[in-house]
Order: C-alpha cells, then sequence, then structure tokens
C-alpha cells in the first residue's frame, strides 16, 4: 500500500476516535486499494472493518484514555505513520506502546473522577458532552439499590442545604431525642404517603440516620395541596413543628431551580433544532415529511425567511427513539417495513448523511432503539449502528446527557439535559396534578414537575434504572439552560424559570395502539431555538 494511502486511512480511524489493530493493517497491506482515496472510500471501510467485531479499539477505549491529552495522540499519529511500522515486531512494539498509554490515562483519570462522568472528547470547542453515562459491566448486589438512594440522598440534600428554609437542618436522630416542643426543619426521602380518617397527609420520612412521621393538615390549604405532587422516594425539606415524636409541618421544600439562575443569550445569532422520536423501520414512518425537513436544511424549501433560519441552524439534537425496533411489543412486526434493526439504523444513516456536514447532530438513545432500556442508556451499540458512527457531525451520548453547546471565548455555552422520557407514563398515570392539568398534550407540566424534584425518575418503580453506586445518574445537576425530550410524540415548548423546555415531536403516524388508547399525536414539528434571543418557533413539515 502507498504510505500516502496508509496515513489518510490510520487518518480517519483516529479522528473517529479507533485504532486500527495489527490483523486490520496486515489486511490492508494485502488488498488492492485505489490509487486515490476519497471519503467514499474511507467511510465504506470504515463501515466493513467496525463491522467485525473485537478487530479494533473503539471509540469508548479512546475517548477514556487518549482524548484528554494531546501527547497521547501524538505518540500514537507518530507510532503509526512511521515507514517501518507494519513490520510484525514493530506492530507489535506499537500496540503495547498504545495499551501501556491507554492504561496509564484510564488510571489516572479514575483516580480523578467517577468512570461513569468522563465525557467524550469532541475536538470541538463549540461542543462538549459534559455528561455522558459510561456504563461498567459488574455484578449488581440487592446492597447496590440502597447505595443508589444514599447517593441520590447526599445530592439532592446539598441543593436542598442552599434553601434560606433550610440553614438550620437537624438530621432525624437527634430531632427524636428532644423532649419539649420546638421548631425543626429536616430534609429526607419520602418513604411513605398515607391519608388519615380526617383527610390530612402523614408523609414517612427518612434521613441516614432514622425515620419520622410528618403531619401536613388539611386546614393550611397552602402546602397541603403541594403533597397532591409529592411521589416515593424523592428527596425533599420539611420545616414545621416536632411535638410527641411527630413534625407537623409548617412548609414543604422541593429542590427546584434557583430563580438567581441566569437566563443565557448568545452573542450571535444562531439556531438550534430539537426533534425525536423518528421510528425508522416503522411502516407509519412520514418518509416524505422527514426528508422535507431535510430538504429545508439545504435550502431548498421553505420561504426566504425560513432558509435565512436554516442557513444559520449550526446544532440538531435528537432526544430517542432513532428506530422503532424489533420486539418492543407484541404483533410489532405486522407494523414494520424494515425488520432488522441493523437495516434500519442503516436507512436513518441514509437519510442523516443528506444533512450538511456543518451542522452537529446530537444523538440520543430512547426506549425503542437496540438497547437496553434501563437508565441510563448508553448510545445505539456499534454492532447494530456501524453506518451511523461512520458519519462524521454525528455525537453520540447516552440516555440521559448533558451537551453544552455553541460555547465560545467570551460565553460559556448552553447547557442542553436530553433525556428521552421513558419514566413519563408513570407519572402521567399515578400523579394526579398531571393527569388533570391535561397529561400527555401538557407534557410541560411533567417537565417543569421533574425540574422541581431535580430528578428525572424520582419514584423508584418510574423507570427500569441501573443501581450504580458511585452516584445517581438521574440526578439534575447543574440546572440546564434546555430540557429536551421526546417520547410522548406531542410538541411541547415553554419556559420554566431559566430553562427552555423542549419536547420534539415524532415522525410516525398514529398506531393502531395509540388510536386504541385514544393517543393523538403531533408528528413533524420542529422546534426551532435561536440561540441569540432564546425565541422558539414550531415548523410543521407535516401535509396539513
Amino acid at each position: 500500500m502507498d504510505p500516502t494511502n496508509r496515513k489518510k486511512i490510520i487518518s480517519f480511524f483516529i479522528k473517529k476516535k479507533h485504532l486500527l489493530t495489527i490483523d486490520n493493517l496486515k489486511q490492508l497491506e494485502n488488498e488492492e486499494t485505489p490509487s486515490t482515496i476519497d471519503e467514499t472510500y474511507l467511510t465504506q471501510l470504515f463501515i466493513k472493518i467496525t463491522n467485525q467485531k473485537n478487530n479494533y479499539l473503539s471509540n469508548s477505549s479512546i475517548n477514556l484514555g487518549l482524548s484528554s491529552t494531546s501527547s497521547n495522540l501524538h505518540l500514537l499519529s507518530t507510532q503509526l505513520y512511521s515507514p517501518n511500522s507494519l513490520s510484525h515486531s514493530n506492530i507489535q512494539t506499537t500496540s503495547n506502546i498504545i495499551n501501556n498509554n491507554l492504561h496509564q490515562s484510564l488510571s489516572a483519570n479514575l483516580k480523578t473522577a467517577n468512570l461513569q462522568h468522563l465525557s467524550p472528547s469532541t475536538n470541538n470547542s463549540n461542543l462538549e458532552i459534559k455528561f455522558s453515562y459510561v456504563d461498567v459491566a459488574k455484578k449488581r448486589e440487592p446492597s447496590d439499590f440502597s447505595q443508589l438512594f444514599k447517593k441520590r440522598f447526599i445530592a439532592i440534600e446539598k441543593i436542598l442545604r442552599n434553601r434560606r428554609e433550610l440553614q438550620s437542618v437537624t438530621s432525624i436522630n437527634r430531632i427524636l431525642t428532644k423532649k419539649a416542643k420546638e421548631d425543626v426543619a429536616i430534609i429526607g426521602l419520602v418513604l411513605d404517603i398515607q391519608k388519615t380518617k380526617n383527610g390530612n397527609i402523614v408523609l414517612l420520612m427518612e434521613d441516614q440516620t432514622s425515620q419520622i412521621k410528618v403531619i401536613v393538615n388539611k386546614t393550611k390549604p397552602s402546602i397541603f395541596s403541594l403533597t397532591s405532587e409529592i411521589v416515593h422516594d424523592e428527596a425533599l425539606g420539611i420545616t414545621g413543628t416536632y411535638m410527641d415524636g411527630v413534625i407537623f409541618a409548617t412548609n414543604i421544600l422541593f429542590p427546584d431551580i434557583p430563580l438567581t439562575t441566569e437566563l443565557k443569550k448568545s452573542p450571535d445569532e444562531c439556531y438550534a433544532a430539537f426533534i425525536s422520536d423518528i421510528h425508522i423501520g416503522s411502516n407509519n414512518f412520514m418518509a416524505e415529511e422527514f426528508n422535507k425537513f431535510i430538504s429545508w436544511l439545504n435550502l431548498e424549501y421553505g420561504s426566504e425567511l425560513h432558509r435565512t433560519i436554516a442557513e444559520k441552524l449550526k446544532y440538531i439534537i435528537i432526544a430517542g427513539d432513532l428506530i422503532d425496533g424489533v420486539g418492543i411489543y407484541p404483533m410489532q412486526e405486522s407494523e414494520l417495513d424494515i425488520k432488522d434493526v441493523i437495516e434500519q439504523y442503516s436507512a436513518l444513516a441514509k437519510l442523516l448523511s443528506k444533512i450538511p456536514p456543518h451542522i452537529k447532530i446530537i444523538l440520543s438513545s430512547g426506549n425503542h432503539d437496540a438497547i437496553r432500556i434501563s437508565e441510563p442508556q448508553p448510545p445505539p451499540y456499534k454492532d447494530f449502528a456501524a453506518a451511523l458512527y461512520a458519519l462524521p457531525n454525528i455525537y453520540f451520548v447516552s440516555n440521559p446527557a448533558v451537551v453544552n453547546i455553541h460555547k465560545s471565548q467570551n460565553f460559556s455555552g448552553f447547557d442542553v439535559l436530553i433525556y428521552h422520557g421513558y419514566s413519563f407514563d408513570y407519572y402521567v398515570a399515578n400523579v394526579d396534578a398531571l393527569r388533570l392539568k391535561g397529561g400527555y398534550k401538557k407534557g410541560e407540566n411533567i417537565l417543569k414537575f421533574l425540574l422541581k424534584k431535580r430528578h428525572l425518575a424520582p419514584a423508584h418503580s418510574s423507570t427500569l434504572y441501573i443501581p450504580d453506586v458511585e452516584s445517581d445518574p438521574l440526578v439534575i445537576d447543574p440546572v440546564p439552560d434546555f430540557f429536551a425530550t421526546g417520547h410522548t410524540h406531542y410538541t411541547v415548548v415553554s419556559n420554566y424559570r431559566t430553562t427552555t423546555l423542549i419536547s420534539g415531536s415524532c415522525w410516525q403516524a398514529k398506531t393502531a395502539f395509540q388510536e386504541k388508547m385514544g393517543h393523538e399525536p403531533q408528528p413533524c414539528r420542529v422546534p426551532i431555538v435561536n440561540l441569540q434571543t432564546r425565541a422558539v418557533r414550531i415548523l410543521n413539515f407535516s401535509k396539513e
């Protein structure tokens, strides 16, 4: 192989955070390659090699071990580009150096950060993945669940202690030793919720020291109304009067978003689009409308104003359910045009490849994707979605994730919390305050509800989850500038204090199941945010 071509191939793989192995390099030396290597050939080669299991070092290793230091990448390029690097001894030496540096870098990183918070580098100053869950394969023990709730309590207790009303918080076991009537403040998890014969609410609260009952009297409507929003297992603050082993509540305090949070605005005009629930593979996928959306991005569709917006659009956030999946619900096969998940992801890649390359696409997973359903969900597996990984302007994140966009030298950028929204079903079904306010059709109430809790799924049974013993990845901290979701197939645009709430509609027509449930989706709506003004407009690409 010509040395120049070899360098192009290796450089292409490194940029995509993949390292060719010894076998890859030998294989390439034995194959005929074009005299001139272009982007098409490199992309096809990338898909071919990444489909070969265990035959390359993937981006999870590169992200964790190398991307944090430029010296490691320099070492790689020096070793791999050397003229004699393909002799067996030199390849083996290079492999050992790579492995040693991976090990050293991983060890250094693990000493300074929890593994699940190590974020992939994007090599883009205006796009940073601040949190994307890195899965650690290990046996889970029953004790891991209690450890997770301890970590959740510690994280949200820290938030609550910033409240003026909770400056004098006392542990429950110390309160229980008091003999006289006294005003107290506690922070705890809600272990149980009961209603008395008189119509009062009794909360069983628990901190790391003990448990205590809190009575919320119906004669105090200002705080009694708040009990309709309380769910099991959430962390909250209580102030009240302690007497005879019970606290009589005078106030209920949720972690919530502080009013002092800054409303950020970009110094320059540019736009971000928010979509979700594409459901490629479904026979209800609205291909014509999605292609119309892509035509708009390519300045081929829409009014002059709309094309001006498309010209300045730099980011697309896709909040899960990229494909319809297979075996997600009974008899799904009869509703699929594409019955293989690899082919579904390939079809999606073909569509997304038409989006102008200067637009950064951030992809997250959902409950229909070919991934575990327990949260945090990893990005789509490369085994299934190799065609997507070959696209140069796609950035993969877990569900949930936090991404910072449009950062510049004089601007800190916007933190975007991306969460598909699988827990929403539980809260619409079980929280009267949400259901009576409109349920799915008023999705902004669900998002505000979770922001008040500072948690994406506070109730234990509201979603399937991984009991991580290091921290609770579903805690909402820090406060996001944008909260981007999907799942409900409804469009939501609203504001809660300084956070913009967005649900990205869907690209799937009403299914038989939705019709049976009386669900009326709102497909093909795309919320577009002007990052300079924070104004949002919704573009409708449906035939209506």
